[in-house]
């Protein structure tokens, strides 16, 4: 092995911290040689007898480490070092290369990891979901059974620091240099008119006019890497341009990482795939689009979409390092120098973003209820981990406390999302595992088959399809189908369509058609999808939904399988319910009770219900009063229970008695059209005689003035408590009426009712501004009395003669 890489310089110091402890943190820059490296340095310590694990974050960073290791250790792949992915793999006797979830795979079903003498999580500042729970459940397995077990985690711009102190308070931290390459930074700006693939294509144009040695260039996804092939291809023939994602088949993705065997200058187009572990041989130059695609968990819709936005400021900084890492570079990057400090520093970990259903059921299966038990860098969000659970126990994984079940463990035990493990399940016990296994396949390997949403006909192609990704894509099925209990054998299908299988998944992303063009789905989760008119499918009754990508209000389907309506009364009447429904109608303002047929929020028949549940009709009805309590009982009481402080007649605690009152009031109803006095006499009935006196004493509906007439109390304006008299009404009365300790406002009016004056100081008032009053008044109203001193008269509505004509 060469020993000029810059990783050789810390190489004492690491081996040195793994010797007296069992743990340790490394920091090196790209280029430092650390995936290659370590490894096999750890070869020849005394205690490393067994098995190393070094993780790798992606399928080809993983097949490209293990071959660049056994390389420099002069060997072949398959002797002393090997690699697993999903894919494929070769078995390694001393190290082997895995991605993140076969680590956790092999966790689960050997938490001891016997044999194992070290973990490297390589690149971990990725932090992808696998690699979070794969050093969260390493770090317990060495805290409770294997104090042996080496840990280190390896990275390029991680916080060592952070590591250090989540692995333990005494980690050490050991940091490499790294190779000091020129690297120039070309600011090409953003152009918001023109399509990434357009602006990619004119940048990349300039770097193969302006600069020597091959050009690496970052796009977001397969779609625009294609169109860029395209547009390239027709301005410099002869060139190879060669696609680097996660789609690419082998061999190609070792042409995209070696330089040409003709030694032509090639043009990479990759993903974010090529931003850490791999080393483009021969590139010095870097395009950068400044975008990257991510995916994320969407709770509301149940499906994982892809987002586009601007890749980070670490990221950023990953990707232009890959031009740096032989010799001198340059990076051009489609934006403006100064808006690179308002991206974002590093990306999201997958944690805060991802669906995390196969997480909690690991954890489960791991027998870790609550995520806290584990450590963590950034804690599983709880939402997430909530809404994980209740489609876990939609799939009878988890029961109601949280910990697996027999059904869970058959699901935990194949290596796919638990809804997708479900579907394959449901396909064993129908005679058709390998169906369903490829099925399975077909929704986690983009492009497998084509890129048509109906997975029917992407199953066509790819069993025809002769391909070294199509056959490695079709062991991997076989091999799920053997896990899953069923050889794999051609089935006769007499298992049922497709469809079903996935049903049996998502049983939620059951859809049907809701117009003639197919565009629009409604499904039995309740929300709505969309589908391109143009799509095979569109002309399908009922489809089940694998994938959809976008927002949840207008999801569009991408994967599917298709059924008619025979078929869904065939094979999914178990999902199938007749139920009572009862709706409040509002435009007639009262309960209307309909029988339908159901699967989930699709009703599939309807019709009025001759014998309806009465218990549903009155429930509904109850809820209905409670909403609108304001406005079925009289204002006026609920105004005086307020002022009162009557808490038993307050909203809140109506509506938890509604039980106790309303419900025989509305019983054998199917309105509220009752008076408001049946509703204020119904209420009142709650009041214990304490209450009612309090009521009563504190706020009494009248005031009867000195001349006998009654008048209501109003509670509810703005200067409760008030009451409108007649002036004439409170003649003889010296002292201010109160309502409790609270001066009753008086407004006083005209023998028309016009009103005169308000008063809280009835005394002062016939004292003060009566007299300005009396004056108006008395050539006003001639006929009625407008005495000098009220408050020494006789109370009296009569006009003077009529007055005087009594007392005489």
């Amino acid at each position: 092995m060469t020993s000029d890489l810059p990783i050789h310089a810390v190489l004492p110091d690491l081996l040195a911290a793994l010797r007296s402890g069992n743990s340790a943190v490394l920091v090196a820059p790209p280029g430092a040689g650390k995936t290659t490296a370590v490894a096999p340095a750890l070869l020849g310590e005394e205690w490393c007898t067994g098995q190393i694990i070094l993780t790798s974050p992606r399928r080809v960073a993983a097949r490209a480490a293990a071959e660049r290791i056994a390389h420099l250790l002069g060997e072949k792949v398959g002797q002393r070092v090997g690699y697993l992915t999903r894919l494929d793999g070769k078995p390694g006797s001393r190290i082997i290369v895995v991605t993140e979830a076969i680590l956790v795979n092999r966790l689960m079903e050997d938490q001891e990891l016997s044999g194992v003498s070290a973990l490297l999580f390589d690149e971990a500042h990725e932090r992808n979901l696998d690699s979070d729970l794969g050093l969260a459940l390493a770090l317990e397995t060495q805290g409770v059974l294997r104090e042996d077990l080496r840990i280190c985690v390896m990275s390029a711009t991680i916080d060592g620091a952070r590591f250090a102190r989540l692995i333990g308070e005494v980690t050490p931290v050991v940091e490499s240099e790294g190779k000091a390459f020129p690297l120039a930074i070309e600011w090409l700006g953003a152009s918001p008119e023109m399509r990434v693939e357009d602006a990619m294509t004119s940048a990349i144009m300039r770097a193969w006019r302006e600069e020597e040695g091959d050009i690496l260039a970052f796009l977001p996804g397969v779609g625009e890497i294609e169109r860029v092939r395209e547009r390239l291809e027709a301005k410099l023939p002869g060139v190879p341009f060669l696609p680097l994602h996660g789609q690419v088949q082998p061999a190609q993705q070792r042409a995209a990482i070696r330089r040409d065997p003709g030694g032509r200058r090639r043009v990479v187009l990759a993903t974010s795939i090529a931003e850490t572990s791999l080393t483009l041989e021969g590139v010095s130059v870097v395009v950068d689009s400044g975008l990257a695609r991510r995916a994320e968990f969407d709770r509301a819709s149940g499906t994982t979409h892809l987002v586009t936005g601007r890749a980070s400021q670490a990221a950023a900084a990953q990707r232009a390092g890959r031009a740096a890492r032989q010799g001198p570079g340059v990076a051009y990057r489609l934006w403006e120098e100064a808006g690179h400090a308002g991206r974002p520093k590093f990306d999201t970990p997958e944690m805060l973003s991802a669906d995390l259903a196969t997480l909690v059921l690991n954890l489960a299966r791991w027998g870790v209820n609550d995520p806290a038990d584990l450590q963590w860098l950034d804690p599983p969000p709880a939402a997430s981990v909530a809404s994980a659970r209740e489609r876990l126990n939609a799939l009878a994984a988890v029961g109601g406390d949280g910990a697996i079940t027999a059904m869970g463990n058959r699901i935990a035990a194949l290596p796919m999302a638990p809804w997708q493990a479900a579907m394959l399940l449901a396909g064993a016990d129908r005679g058709e595992a390998l169906l369903a296994a490829k099925l399975a396949v077909l929704l986690q390997e983009r492009g497998l088959g084509g890129r048509s949403e109906d997975l029917e006909a992407r199953l066509a192609r790819w069993e025809m399809d002769r391909s070294t990704r199509a056959r490695g894509a079709m062991r991997l099925a076989e091999g799920w189908a053997r896990k899953a209990g069923s050889k794999p054998t051609e089935q006769s299908r007499q298992g049922g369509p497709p469809a079903i299988f996935l049903a049996a998944g998502r049983p939620d992303m059951i859809a049907r058609r809701r117009d003639p063009s197919g565009k629009s789905w409604q499904s039995a989760g309740g929300r709505g999808f969309m589908l391109d008119a143009a799509s095979p499918l569109a002309r399908s009754e009922w489809l089940v939904i694998g994938d959809a990508q976008g927002s949840a209000k207008g999801a569009r389907i991408t994967a599917a399988a298709a059924l008619s309506q025979q078929q869904v009364e065939q094979h999914l009447g178990h999902l199938i319910e007749a139920r009572t429904v009862a709706r409040w109608n509002d435009d007639e303002g009262r309960v209307e009770a309909r029988r339908e047929r159901r699967l989930g929020a699709i009703t599939l028949a309807s019709g009025p219900d001759p014998d309806p549940d009465k218990r549903a009709i009155l429930d509904l009805l109850m809820r209905k009063a409670c909403e609108r309590l304001p406005d079925l009982l009289p204002p006026a009481l609920l105004a005086r229970a307020v002022f009162a402080q009557v808490e038993a007649l307050s909203g809140s605690a109506l509506a938890d008695r509604a039980d106790d009152w309303l419900r025989p009031l509305l019983t054998d109803r199917r309105d509220l059209d009752l008076p408001p006095a049946r509703y204020a006499e119904a209420a009142l009935n709650l009041l214990d005689w304490s209450e009612r006196q309090r009521l009563d004493s504190l706020a009494p509906r009248h005031f009867t003035s000195p001349a006998g007439t009654t008048h209501a109390i109003d509670y509810a304006s703005e200067h409760a408590p008030s009451v409108e008299v007649r002036v004439q009404a409170l003649f003889g009365l010296d002292r201010h009426p109160m309502i409790g300790e609270t001066p009753l406002l008086i407004q006083l009016t005209s023998p028309a009712g016009r009103p005169i004056q308000a008063t809280r100081d009835l005394p002062g008032f016939w004292r003060g501004s009566w007299a300005d009053v009396r004056k108006e008044m008395k050539g006003r109203y001639p006929k009625h009395r407008w005495p000098d001193e009220p408050w020494r008269e006789a109370p009296s509505l009569k006009t003077k003669n009529a007055f005087k004509n009594a007392k005489g």
